[in-house]
């Protein structure tokens, strides 16, 4: 064991606190990954999504295929007004005199589109060139850029290429043997194609976009609709888990409406409305059987109250003629008089637990929580004196509105249970409190402490503590039962925290009204 000063203490201390902060670091880490995350999707956001993505996916591939057809076809249309335009020119089986001439001999023939190229290609891969202007006229195209005519190949297929400053053009090139090799090119210009092109791509783009805005507004309604009865299911399941189903008796009302049995959601409806009826069967049954089990408790407490009173007075009658019996017999009649009178506090508390349990009103007068403390506590240090038993008050208004001896019984076991559960030279603190509307009664003590595996059931009936605080057997396990019962019975509610060193149980219950006099 490590002491303040030495090396290993704080090297210790050293890894508590990288421990601390590595815990921090992680916590962050979590919640930051909370947010990114996000909500979860909804069914109906999730059906939403699922729609638009098949919408954008068939719009998407519909589209491709239209403007790729398209396009296809106003190609093929183009090369066949190519093969018509060379077939036009009617070039002789001569060479002209004159190789420039050539291309203004195949573009000055009628029929001939503005914006058509014709090209001379010779041997060496010069090229005289020329094209017809929007206004009809032919002009000489300079050698420059003319050189993409010269790339293209005679093999009887029409190809795309890109003349500078003029765009992209759809030529052909037809070679003349009896022109000594001499090839003749000639060109139709592209641009129409893609303007077409592109216009239908975003004509087609624009449409499947509002299309998609308005399947997804209709959708989005459709599916509302559909899942309506979801909706209902989900209503229906939120009232069912505000009813208190946990005593008296239940009565569930409430079904979803089902329209058709033969869909999917009208099929959940008919399953969740059956449920709903086995478990108001179930809930029925179970408050019958408790309800019979309560009544046997408080018919037999009550039975045997007078069986115990008997039994301890023959005890007591039969001690005080002890001096004619022998020691021994003296000895078991005394046992008999102390169990009997430990059996008749069991029974007395078993019997106010199943009163309690049967919603048995209490009395509703001003109780003076301050004085009663004073004397549970004086009673509480007759009892045991070897503890160090501390009052403390406010001068706050600590009256409350119920029944005094049930309260008063509430108190005298929280002190009886620090007594009983603790060793002695143990300080035992008692402390009234006033916390807004509430009254707040604290008895705490500085003992060995509560293990936490019976914090969860302590105020359970018969739920025992001997093994872990308890320095004498004997307990009931009742006591802490009958503090919860009397406290929820007043409106109010009870807890506890412990740890070795410290165990504290708070009880709130509602103030008293101002005007309400205190006796």
């Amino acid at each position: 064991m490590t002491k303040p000063g030495d090396p290993g203490h704080a090297a210790a201390a050293r890894a508590d606190a990288q421990t601390h902060a590595s815990a921090l670091l992680d916590a962050e880490a979590h919640e930051a990954g909370g947010r990114r995350r996000g909500r979860p999707w909804t069914l109906h956001r999730r059906l939403l999504v699922i729609v638009a993505a098949l919408l954008i996916a068939v719009s998407a591939v519909v589209g491709l295929v239209t403007v790729a057809v398209f396009h296809s076809a106003s190609l093929s249309r183009l090369d066949t007004n190519l093969d018509s335009a060379i077939s036009r020119t009617n070039l002789g089986p001569a060479l002209p005199g004159d190789p420039a001439d050539a291309p203004g001999i195949a573009l000055n023939v009628p029929g001939q589109e503005a914006g058509t190229l014709a090209a001379l290609v010779q041997t060496d891969g010069t090229a005289n060139a020329g094209y017809i202007t929007d206004r009809g006229r032919v002009l000489e195209l300079p050698a420059d850029v003319a050189e993409p005519l010269t790339t293209v190949p005679a093999d009887g297929g029409s190809h795309t290429i890109s003349i500078d400053r003029l765009g992209e053009y759809r030529a052909k090139a037809v070679e003349r043997p009896e022109w000594n090799g001499i090839t003749v090119v000639l060109a139709l210009p592209l641009g129409e194609v893609t303007t077409a092109t592109t216009q239908l791509a975003i004509t087609i783009t624009i449409v499947a976009v509002l299309g998609l805005v308005l399947a997804l507004f209709v959708g989005s309604a459709v599916i509302r609709r559909a899942l309506s009865p979801l909706a209902n299911v989900t209503a229906t399941a939120q009232r069912v888990s505000e009813l208190p189903l946990e005593r008296g008796d239940v009565a569930l009302a409430e079904r979803v409406p089902v329209d058709d049995e033969r869909t999917e959601v009208g099929r959940l409806g008919t399953a969740f409305n059956r449920m709903l009826g086995h478990v108001a069967s179930a809930l029925t049954a179970r408050e019958h059987s408790e309800r019979k089990v309560r009544r046997f408790v408080a018919d037999a407490s009550h039975e045997l109250r007078t069986p115990l009173a008997s039994i301890r007075g023959y005890a007591e009658l039969t001690r005080l003629h002890g001096g004619d019996l022998p020691p021994d017999v003296t000895h078991a009649i005394s046992r008999i008089e102390s169990e009997s009178v430990r059996m008749t506090e069991l029974v007395e508390d078993l019997l106010l637990l199943a009163r309690l349990d049967e919603g048995r009103e209490l009395a509703a007068r001003p109780v003076d929580l301050e004085r009663m403390l004073g004397e549970a506590v004086g009673d509480a240090q007759a009892a045991g004196p070897g503890h160090d038993w501390e009052v403390r008050a406010t001068d706050a208004a600590t009256a409350v509105v119920g029944d005094e001896p049930r309260l008063r019984q509430v108190v005298t076991n929280l002190l009886a249970n620090a007594r009983v559960h603790t060793p002695e030279g143990t300080h035992v603190v008692a402390s009234l409190d006033r916390e807004g509307d509430e009254v707040v009664l604290r008895v705490s003590d500085d003992g060995p402490g509560i293990p936490p595996e019976l914090l969860g059931s302590l105020f359970e009936r018969f739920a025992r503590g001997d093994s872990s605080r308890s320095r004498r057997a004997g307990s009931t396990g009742l006591g802490l039962a009958i503090v919860r019962a009397v406290v929820e019975a007043h409106d109010g509610e009870v807890d506890v925290a412990s740890e070795p060193g410290s165990t504290v149980f708070t009880v709130r219950l509602p103030a008293a009204p101002p005007a309400s006099p205190v006796e």
